[in-house]
Protein backbone atom coordinates (compact mmCIF):
# COMPACT_ATOMS: atom_id res chain seq x y z
CA UNK A 1 0.00 0.00 0.00
CA UNK A 2 2.84 2.39 0.80
CA UNK A 3 4.39 3.87 -2.30
CA UNK A 4 7.37 6.15 -2.75
CA UNK A 5 7.98 8.09 -5.93
CA UNK A 6 11.18 9.95 -6.74
CA UNK A 7 11.41 12.78 -9.21
CA UNK A 8 13.80 15.48 -10.33
CA UNK A 9 16.63 13.50 -11.86
CA UNK A 10 18.19 14.37 -15.16
CA UNK A 11 21.34 15.26 -17.01
CA UNK A 12 23.41 18.05 -15.53
CA UNK A 13 26.84 19.46 -16.19
CA UNK A 14 29.53 19.17 -13.54
CA UNK A 15 29.17 21.99 -11.07
CA UNK A 16 25.44 22.19 -11.54
CA UNK A 17 22.64 21.45 -9.13
CA UNK A 18 19.58 19.27 -8.90
CA UNK A 19 16.72 19.03 -6.50
CA UNK A 20 15.23 15.59 -6.05
CA UNK A 21 11.94 14.86 -4.41
CA UNK A 22 10.41 11.80 -2.77
CA UNK A 23 6.69 11.61 -2.21
CA UNK A 24 4.85 9.01 -0.14
CA UNK A 25 1.31 7.81 -0.48
CA UNK A 26 -0.67 5.08 1.23
CA UNK A 27 0.96 5.41 4.64
CA UNK A 28 1.50 7.68 7.60
CA UNK A 29 4.45 9.68 6.40
CA UNK A 30 5.53 11.02 9.78
CA UNK A 31 6.19 7.50 11.07
CA UNK A 32 9.16 7.07 8.77
CA UNK A 33 12.66 8.35 8.63
CA UNK A 34 13.68 8.77 5.01
CA UNK A 35 17.01 7.90 3.51
CA UNK A 36 18.50 8.69 0.14
CA UNK A 37 20.72 6.14 -1.52
CA UNK A 38 22.38 5.98 -4.89
CA UNK A 39 23.58 3.18 -7.08
CA UNK A 40 26.14 3.58 -9.81
CA UNK A 41 26.45 0.99 -12.59
CA UNK A 42 28.08 -2.17 -11.31
CA UNK A 43 28.15 -0.96 -7.72
CA UNK A 44 26.13 -1.50 -4.58
CA UNK A 45 23.49 0.86 -3.36
CA UNK A 46 25.17 3.33 -1.04
CA UNK A 47 23.99 5.77 1.57
CA UNK A 48 23.83 9.43 0.65
CA UNK A 49 21.87 11.05 3.46
CA UNK A 50 18.79 10.81 5.60
CA UNK A 51 16.37 12.83 7.64
CA UNK A 52 14.51 12.03 10.83
CA UNK A 53 10.77 11.67 11.19
CA UNK A 54 10.31 15.20 12.44
CA UNK A 55 12.84 16.72 10.09
CA UNK A 56 14.86 17.93 13.05
CA UNK A 57 17.98 15.93 12.24
CA UNK A 58 19.71 15.20 8.99
CA UNK A 59 22.76 13.07 8.26
CA UNK A 60 25.05 13.06 5.27
CA UNK A 61 27.70 10.83 3.88
CA UNK A 62 31.19 12.29 3.67
CA UNK A 63 31.09 12.04 -0.10
CA UNK A 64 28.43 14.73 -0.33
CA UNK A 65 28.75 16.69 2.90
CA UNK A 66 28.85 20.39 2.19
CA UNK A 67 27.02 19.94 -1.09
CA UNK A 68 23.76 18.51 0.16
CA UNK A 69 20.71 19.55 2.11
CA UNK A 70 17.82 17.22 2.91
CA UNK A 71 14.53 18.59 4.12
CA UNK A 72 11.04 17.26 4.60
CA UNK A 73 7.52 18.56 4.54
CA UNK A 74 5.35 16.20 6.52
CA UNK A 75 2.21 18.11 5.63
CA UNK A 76 2.85 17.36 1.96
CA UNK A 77 4.30 13.88 2.55
CA UNK A 78 7.53 14.69 0.80
CA UNK A 79 11.27 14.78 1.29
CA UNK A 80 13.63 16.66 -0.93
CA UNK A 81 17.36 16.61 -1.40
CA UNK A 82 19.24 19.56 -2.83
CA UNK A 83 22.46 18.52 -4.50
CA UNK A 84 24.94 21.22 -5.41
CA UNK A 85 28.31 21.29 -7.14
CA UNK A 86 27.59 17.96 -8.74
CA UNK A 87 30.46 15.82 -9.92
CA UNK A 88 30.66 12.93 -12.37
CA UNK A 89 31.11 10.52 -9.48
CA UNK A 90 27.66 11.55 -8.25
CA UNK A 91 26.14 9.83 -11.25
CA UNK A 92 23.73 7.05 -10.45
CA UNK A 93 20.16 6.12 -9.78
CA UNK A 94 18.95 7.87 -6.66
CA UNK A 95 16.44 6.08 -4.47
CA UNK A 96 14.49 7.16 -1.47
CA UNK A 97 13.73 4.64 1.22
CA UNK A 98 11.40 4.83 4.18
CA UNK A 99 12.28 3.25 7.51
CA UNK A 100 9.84 2.93 10.38
CA UNK A 101 11.39 4.24 13.59
CA UNK A 102 9.35 3.48 16.65
CA UNK A 103 11.00 5.11 19.65
CA UNK A 104 13.42 7.79 18.61
CA UNK A 105 13.64 10.66 16.19
CA UNK A 106 16.78 10.04 14.22
CA UNK A 107 17.87 9.60 10.65
CA UNK A 108 17.32 6.47 8.65
CA UNK A 109 19.81 3.65 8.78
CA UNK A 110 22.86 3.88 6.55
CA UNK A 111 22.24 0.27 5.62
CA UNK A 112 19.92 -0.04 2.65
CA UNK A 113 18.70 -3.39 3.94
CA UNK A 114 16.94 -1.66 6.82
CA UNK A 115 14.56 0.27 4.61
CA UNK A 116 10.94 -0.87 4.72
CA UNK A 117 9.89 0.68 1.42
CA UNK A 118 11.64 1.86 -1.71
CA UNK A 119 10.86 4.04 -4.64
CA UNK A 120 11.87 3.00 -8.14
CA UNK A 121 14.57 5.63 -8.38
CA UNK A 122 15.41 8.63 -10.50
CA UNK A 123 18.49 8.80 -12.69
CA UNK A 124 21.07 11.51 -12.14
CA UNK A 125 23.76 11.84 -14.78
CA UNK A 126 26.55 14.34 -14.29
CA UNK A 127 28.64 15.06 -17.35
CA UNK A 128 32.20 16.33 -17.29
Amino acid sequence: QVQLVESGGGLVQAGGSLRLSCSMSGGTFSRYAVGWFRQAPGKSREFVGSISRSGGSAYYDDSVRGRITISRDNANHSVSVQLNDLRPEDTGVYYCGAEATAFWDTGASTNSRDMDYWGKGTLVTVSS
